[in-house]
């Protein structure tokens, strides 16, 4: 049955309530659908520009001997401010963040109406996950104008003043577009199939064609495959669109081009109307798209005609040339100024990933390695430009520029995080959200190791070491007196042991890593994780100031765009900074997590296929004397 949405929201926060059918995949709600990219109608004027007299003054007498001149007032200079646009999984946010400091005037969100919780799901298919893009540019107009209406509370903000506008997605969610880059899910023909929608970044339905991409590249083209870390995903660029050719040819063909949500969003500000114009950011095409200058850019036609004779043609009508954060994706055309009440013609960075501009926005540096945690996880690191890096395998690519221009960098990730404990606790547990404060509350009261439980973390799949997204999760230990709450926490843990995998691979292959700065709702709202996080790994955990790092990243380099600042590491030291929080490994309970983690590895290279002969006869066994001496 149709069943109301409503969005919870604080003073700054959208409400959006729309009636909403989920009972099937393809089933949207016409209001959302009615959304089109662009008024073609010009708004009404409206001038911004001040014009001022200056009445002739008299020539102020000369001062008599001994008079002293009294010093000229300074006026202070009007501030300048940005926004960061934040596409996430279920919602968009906006953030208006002052340029001088970094001080966070106001935030809004808008939760997407369509789908479940703004995700379009396949019951017969738990591979699919969707969104309608008239879900996007809802959510942009509503986040924005509630952000502007609650940052005019402040005394010194004038949205004249709004300088520049940044933005960012998740990624890789490409999107099939018409010759007037208008989404085919807003065309009223295509609007209830879902490959015409945005093929979201969990969306695992390619994993054949993702297979096949490995193997032909592994082949014919090595170098493609060693700068993404040996395997191509179900979760980019080209696996998705193959997979659509392949099951939804009607769309693909009517399709003159795909576009990357986090190039789409700031070519819709623009008001781009042709595909070809779109400036491309660097971050989605060479992490996701097998584009690097090396070899011209995207892979060549006769390489995607092994994959497909269908696919070489498309190579034309999608783009040349990537660019990093150093571009302008374009201005802000005048029916998008008049939709948002902005100054029409202020730049917009180039798009993003959202955890890249994350990682600029928890003050990325050298030695660092930033976390954002949220639904999934992703690890950001930099080294200099003119460093040669060997292949890493199993990471999601080494890109120059991806997050700071002249910088190279790494990114891997986890495909589930804060989904797994949505899913424990909303799912098999049937409980509301709040439930999980009340299971971290047990959580934290157990030693490690207690449960005598150990999970694996590949509910969503594995992203990195393994790239394998038909790996699936498994508990292991269980008793007739398991609680809910012991699950819980083999959960969190399993996560962390994943995360301590990232960390040791990166290490490994010579990529240093002297601190870890968290981002995201999880790191920001839960202490509990935080210290299994910072027991496990070894190292102090840091938490970016900020309770919205990608956007706060997206607006910095709209700043520098802007010229706020002369590069981004002036930016980032002025309009970044850390908690005071810092969450420091305990020596007895990391003791015990080496143990645990150590089996872990066992489970870890023996389901996901890297040591076929390990032992696993004696891990039950293992984990029941963990589970004694931690009592």
């Amino acid at each position: 049955m149709p069943r109301p949405h409503t969005a919870t929201a604080t003073a700054a926060t959208v409400t959006v309530t729309t009636v909403t059918d989920i009972t099937a995949a393809t089933d949207f709600t016409a209001a959302t659908v009615a959304i089109p990219i662009l008024s073609l109608s010009h708004p009404s004027h409206i001038s911004h520009s001040s014009h001022i007299s200056h009445p002739s003054r008299p020539v102020p007498p000369v001062p008599r001997r001994g008079s002293a001149l009294k010093p000229k007032l300074k006026l202070k200079p009007k501030p300048m401010f940005t926004i960061g646009l934040d596409y996430g999984t279920n919602s968009v946010r906006a953030l208006i963040v002052r340029c001088s400091d970094g001080e966070e005037l106001a935030t809004a969100t808008c939760d997407y109406p369509t789908g479940s919780q703004g995700v379009l799901l396949d019951p017969g298919d738990h591979n699919l996950a969707r969104q309608h893009p008239g879900d996007h540019l809802l959510g942009l107009e509503k986040s924005v104008r509630a952000a502007l209406a609650a940052a005019k509370k402040h005394r010194d903000f004038d949205p004249r003043r709004v300088a520049a506008i940044g933005v960012d997605t998740t990624g890789s969610s490409p999107l099939p577009v018409d010759s007037a880059n208008t989404p085919l899910a807003l065309h009223p023909r295509h609007r209830r199939h879902p490959a015409a929608q945005c093929w979201l970044w969990k969306d695992h339905t390619a994993h054949r064609e993702a297979a096949l991409i490995t193997t032909l590249a592994a082949k014919h083209r090595p170098r493609y495959l060693a700068r993404c870390g040996n395997t191509y995903s179900s979760e980019w660029f080209w696996s998705k669109i193959w997979h659509c050719l392949n099951t939804a040819p009607r769309i693909y063909d009517a399709a003159h081009s795909w576009v990357e949500l986090a190039d789409w969003i700031p070519s819709v500000l623009a008001g781009i109307r042709d595909p070809a114009a779109i400036k491309r950011g660097i971050c989605c095409a060479g992490h996701k798209a097998l584009y690097a200058d090396d070899w011209g850019g995207l892979p060549d036609k006769e390489f995607l005609a092994l994959l497909d004779p269908r696919l070489a043609p498309l190579r034309d009508r999608l783009y040349q040339k990537a660019r990093d954060a150093t571009t302008p994706a374009g201005s802000l055309c005048p029916a998008w100024a008049g939709k948002l009440g902005l100054p029409p013609g202020i730049p917009i960075a180039i798009g993003e990933m959202d955890v890249h501009y994350g990682a600029i926005g928890s003050g990325i540096a050298e030695g660092t390695l930033v976390k954002v945690i949220g639904t999934s996880a992703c690890d950001c690191a930099i080294l200099p430009a003119q460093k040669t890096v060997p292949p890493i395998p199993g990471i999601c690519g080494i890109v120059p520029g991806s997050i700071l221009p002249g910088r190279l960098a790494i990114e891997a990730g986890q495909s589930a995080v804060g989904d797994i404990f949505k899913w424990w606790v909303e799912t098999i547990c049937a409980r509301d959200p709040a439930h999980h404060r009340r299971l971290a509350a047990q959580v934290a009261a157990q030693k490690p190791g207690r449960s005598g439980l150990l999970a694996l973390d590949w509910n969503n799949g594995n992203r990195t070491i393994l790239v394998d997204q038909r790996l699936t999760g498994l508990l292991l230990g269980q008793t007739l007196h398991t609680t809910p709450a012991e699950i819980y926490r083999a959960l969190i843990e399993a996560t962390a042991f994943g995360a301590r995998v990232i960390l040791d691979h990166l290490r490994a292959h010579g990529v240093p890593i002297r601190r870890i700065v968290c981002a995201g709702g999880i790191a920001a709202k839960d202490p509990m994780l935080m210290q299994i996080y910072a027991d496990v790994l070894g190292l102090p955990m840091h938490l970016a100031a900020s309770t919205q790092a990608c956007a706060l990243g997206a607006a910095i380099s709209a700043a520098v765009l802007a010229r706020a600042h002369k590069d981004f590491p002036a930016a980032q030291r002025k309009m970044t900074r850390l908690q005071k929080t810092v969450y420091r490994p305990r020596p007895a309970a990391r003791q015990t997590y080496d143990r645990l983690y150590a089996l872990y590895r066992k489970l870890h290279d023996a389901f996901g296929g890297r040591d076929k002969t390990a032992g696993l006869a004696t891990l039950m066994k293992d984990l029941l004397a963990i589970k004694e001496t931690a009592a």
